[in-house]
């Protein structure tokens, strides 16, 4: 049985919307979607003609976005930013720098003689804490020794 809008008292209709409720979501959210499409397709085109400048902007105002900008203007950029050239180092310089670099190599090195012992002495004690984990597991547990039987003590 299906009523029609005649059917139905004149003041119950005059709070209702002309467009059922779902129909009004559906087309809500059918203008969400085309809007962002469409500001999706708007910003790909600015993208796409202003990028190469807008690139360029972003990597002046902030160096570390500089890997946003085209490939010339990275290249300026270096050239901007390379340090001028200095004159020789000094040869006492060069001797304590080595003789820190030396020092540096021999800690390492002892460092990683350190390791190594502690990597052997780790190893060891594994595999004896693993032996005796198996043989406790492989040696089954003594059996209770049998009660001696008792004799009944006849009466007297």
């Amino acid at each position: 049985m299906s009523y029609t809008r005649s059917e139905f008292p004149a003041d119950l209709l005059a709070g209702e919307p002309s467009v059922p409720r779902p129909a009004l979501r559906k087309r809500g959210s059918l203008t969400r979607v085309l809007f962002t499409f469409c500001v999706g397709v708007g910003a790909t085109l600015a993208w796409q003609s202003y990028g190469d400048a807008a690139r360029q902007i972003i990597a002046n105002s902030y160096p570390q976005l500089g890997w946003l900008a085209p490939e010339a203007a990275v290249a300026r950029i270096a050239l901007d930013t390379t340090v001028p050239a200095t004159s020789s180092p000094d040869p006492r310089e060069l001797k304590a720098i080595s003789l820190g670099l030396a020092a540096v190599r021999q800690r390492v090195d002892q460092l990683a003689a350190g390791q190594e012992q502690m990597t052997r002495d780790f190893s060891t004690k594994l595999l004896a804490a693993e032996r005796g984990i198996l043989d406790k597991i492989s040696v089954p547990p003594p059996q209770p020794a049998a009660a001696p039987a008792r004799k009944p003590v006849p009466p007297p």
